[in-house]
């Protein structure tokens, strides 16, 4: 015999099993039509980054240093906080490269950095230590290849040159400056 709390319990398990049903339903159908990710919203991210690249010798080719990288699938670019990059050159001495940011495009195919652009090689065997200071550089890391359009100043061993414009060849240390060079020599006493 029914009794009013068998049918009670009985509407309370179809309306769940009826809600649950409901509720699968729903999740799958979001599943299925979900847009795609949007290229432009970042896909990763990581902290205290040191990266190494290496060349197809084995040997180092770029290191990059940063607390901060943000990856985008747009473009395949990644935005640095900070960066340290060491190109690594046939020099026993690598360029040094630091910024308050930088942003890569195409994997690592390409470099820009901005703000405060400190581009540094320690003296070698043929070269002086050499400074550049500018705001905004971009680097071709497999062609060791480095430019800017904006101003910048070229620091050597009593040596100080201004100058707008620069493209260089970070492998044989090859630096040409663009326009408008000044420079100031001041040998030492």
């Amino acid at each position: 015999m029914l009794t009013l709390k068998n049918i009670m319990i009985s509407l309370l398990l179809v309306l769940a099993v009826g809600l649950s049903s409901w509720s699968i339903l729903i999740s799958n159908l979001t599943l299925h039509s979900a847009k795609p990710e949007d290229p432009k919203q970042a896909d990763a991210y990581m902290t205290q980054v040191i990266a190494t690249n290496y060349n197809k010798e084995g040997k180092p080719a770029l290191k990059i240093t940063s607390p901060k990288m943000i990856h985008y699938p747009n473009n395949d670019s990644t935005d640095i906080t900070t960066p340290c990059v060491l190109v690594y050159r046939d020099s026993s001495h690598p360029w040094d490269i630091d910024a308050q940011f930088a942003k890569t495009t195409h994997g690592i195919n390409e470099i820009l950095f901005w703000n405060h652009v400190n581009i540094h090689h320690a003296a070698d065997e043929a070269n002086p230590v050499t400074t550049m200071l500018t705001e905004s550089l971009t680097i071709l890391p497999q062609e060791k290849i480095a430019s800017t359009k904006d101003a910048i100043t070229f620091i050597q061993p009593d040596t100080k040159i201004h100058a707008v414009g620069m493209l260089a060849d970070l492998n044989s240390n090859t630096i040409k400056l663009l326009s408008q060079t000044e420079g100031e020599y001041a040998p030492s006493s």
